[in-house]
């Protein structure tokens, strides 16, 4: 800021200077990012105790007004919205940044509602229902090395990374983000009062010097996808995997949340970034993806300790996630034809990804499928002027700097949807992207940027 903020900020008690600061914010006098003065010069120039001035400025931390970078200093915080997948259901173009599953893939539950039956779970009863541990138990036991791990039934994987930091952290700490990063991640660390640090994601998943450099800033918690990551389409590969735990040995008190939201339409192996004695852990796996978005249910394996704070957070009868929709989702994974139609759900996206990429690559817009839902396109232009390209000839599509944290590399990206299309669909929108990046090229021929 060009002027000293020290002269607008009033107030003699830790309140007041703290309502003359939300004040400033609120009128617009301070935008986000802007630094507060140092506490000792703010203390200075209001004559009160530097103890008051850090009360104040705690105040105004824990209403999430400003953030603490440490030696950065005190700032104050960015409270824009961050964008949400889904729908944009009031456009009229056709829309390719969704983020969904395909629905006529998604399979039909209405012979599993049929045949559920039993007596009424009451007050004071196990979270968990027994038939669904048992089954939850032996899926994540075989892909984690620590031997002691316990089961925690959560409202969706959002719920559970949610509840997971809000466990081990306090507002301020800081949390390891993969970059790019999904967005609802984004959302919940910003929501949580948290500090993201970027951790760069290339063809092998989260980068070891990355998450290196995150660990040596002090982050508390680290979130990382390890196979069809959002929105690149990364897995981990094995060497990559063996790394990553190799840096987290000297960090076993870091919580690492591993988001496998694709584990049984994914086509990759199961790697994961947890060694056998890492002390504090979770692996979360949401049946979203193939059992629907409404089947808000995902099962979190963590440490014994892990799970005890969990546990407190999930009252019997009041917050647990209900035993009718334990039981349909067990119903539902536990019957043949419905895992085979999960399956068979799992080439569907995968085979259609790799024909779109073929298709672009064929028009001279060089494109590979990676895992999971969507394909991540690089551009030789920024994805913003080709966004509106397509805007033009009727396509809605998601340009990649919406999942940036601080990855320059992602304005010239697109994260596209397009497993649901018809192959004459694929092939219009195939040749208007192409038509999109030439337009978008000569224009910025023309105007002596390239």
């Amino acid at each position: 800021m060009d002027h000293d903020l020290t002269l607008e900020i009033t107030g003699r008690s830790a309140a007041d200077i703290a309502a003359s600061v939300r004040a400033l914010i609120e009128r617009g006098g301070l935008q986000p990012g802007d630094p507060l003065p140092p506490v000792r010069n703010l203390a200075e120039s209001l004559g009160v105790n530097r103890n008051t001035a850090v009360a104040a400025y705690r105040q105004l931390t824990s209403a999430g007004m400003v953030v603490t970078r440490g030696r950065g200093g005190t700032h104050v915080a960015d409270r824009s919205a961050v964008a949400q997948e889904g729908f944009a259901p009031d456009s009229v173009l056709r829309d390719v940044a969704t983020g969904n599953p395909d629905p006529d893939l998604i399979p039909d539950p209405s012979r599993a509602l049929a045949g559920m039956a039993g007596r009424p779970v009451l007050y004071g009863e196990p979270v968990i229902d027994p038939g669904l541990e048992q089954w939850a138990h032996a899926w994540m036991r075989e892909d984690l090395a620590p031997s002691d791990l316990r089961l925690t039934i959560t409202n969706g994987a959002a719920d559970a990374v949610e509840r997971l930091l809000a466990q081990a952290l306090v507002r301020d700490d800081a949390v390891a983000l993969e970059d790019p990063c999904f967005l609802t991640s984004i959302h919940t660390v910003r929501v949580g009062g948290y500090r993201a640090v970027p951790v760069p994601v290339d063809d092998e998943g989260m980068t070891v010097a990355g998450l290196q450099s995150a660990l040596e800033q002090g982050v508390r918690a680290v979130v990382s996808t390890p196979r069809a990551q959002n929105p690149t389409g990364a897995s981990l590969s094995e060497s990559r995997a063996a790394d990553l735990r190799e840096v987290l040995r000297a960090y076993p008190y870091v919580l690492v949340i591993e988001d496998d939201h694709f584990s049984m339409l994914s086509r990759t192996p199961f790697r994961s970034i947890i060694g056998p004695d890492h002390r504090r852990w979770a692996l979360v796996r949401s049946v979203s993806k193939f059992l629907g978005p409404d089947m808000c249910l995902a099962v979190a394996a963590s440490d014994p300790d892990t799970a005890e704070r969990l546990a407190t957070r999930l009252t019997p009868g009041t917050t647990w996630v209900s035993h009718l929709l334990q039981r349909l989702v067990l119903s539902l994974v536990t019957d043949p034809d419905v895992t085979a139609r999960v399956t068979a759900a799992g080439a569907h996206y995968a085979a259609r990804n790799a024909a779109f990429a073929a298709r672009l690559s064929a028009l001279g817009v060089p494109a590979a499928a990676g895992d999971g839902l969507n394909l991540w396109v690089p551009l030789p232009v920024p994805a913003r002027d080709v966004s509106e390209h397509l805007m033009r000839r009727g396509w809605l599509v998601r340009a990649g700097d919406e999942f940036s944290l601080a990855d320059a590399s992602a304005v010239r990206r697109l994260r596209l949807t397009v497993h649901d299309l018809a192959a004459a669909d694929a092939d219009r929108l195939a040749g208007d992207l192409a038509a999109a990046v030439r337009a978008a090229g000569g224009r910025l021929v023309a105007a002596g940027m390239e």
